[in-house]
């Protein structure tokens, strides 16, 4: 069985998630659990406001 060349990758959603999600862990780290749940809402709020 032939094995097809692999494409070039335009975007690779591995490497955007683990990028975003040191993103988030640097923001927040050292927040309070009160203080991350305001962070996300914020962001949630201000991301709504985008569409």
């Amino acid at each position: 069985m032939k094995t097809k060349a692999k494409k070039e990758k335009k975007f690779d959603a591995v490497k955007f998630m683990r990028e975003q999600r040191d993103r988030v862990s640097e923001a927040i780290k050292g927040m309070t659990p009160e203080q991350e749940l305001a962070y996300f809402r914020k962001k949630s709020e201000e991301f709504r406001k985008t569409k």
